[in-house]
């Protein structure tokens, strides 16, 4: 019984912890320009980008350029007016599935289709 007390209060630790670095909010609100003035989100990034150049995974780096993408689209005001009114812009869905279709295919191609 003591250690699960002991594992949830050093979880609890790094949650609180995690929650100060203001990292999760900065992530959930698209917040690029604050996230990477962030040294706790800007050290461990530049480390894994380096470790990539490093080991020459250039697929991983494409994939974790196109995340990035996808993240920062996210946040852009096209895909806040995609639902209206709780109503589906449909003239606006087609051209992100088709972006979406596409990135897939070139993921696809990134994994099986070069050797």
């Amino acid at each position: 019984m003591a250690s699960a007390a002991a594992s949830d209060s050093f979880f609890s630790g790094i949650v609180t912890w995690l929650q100060g670095t203001g990292v999760p909010h900065q992530i959930k609100e698209v917040d690029a320009a604050g996230l990477f003035t962030n040294p706790y989100f800007l050290v461990p990034f530049i480390a894994l980008i380096g470790y990539l150049i490093w080991k020459q995974s250039f697929t991983e780096m494409i994939i974790l350029a196109i995340f990035a993408a996808v993240w920062w689209l996210s946040g852009t005001e096209y895909m806040q007016t995609l639902v209206v009114n709780g109503e589906l812009q449909v003239n606006k869905v087609l051209p992100v599935l088709g972006g979406a279709a596409a990135v897939l295919g070139f993921v696809i191609y990134l994994f099986f289709g070069r050797s």
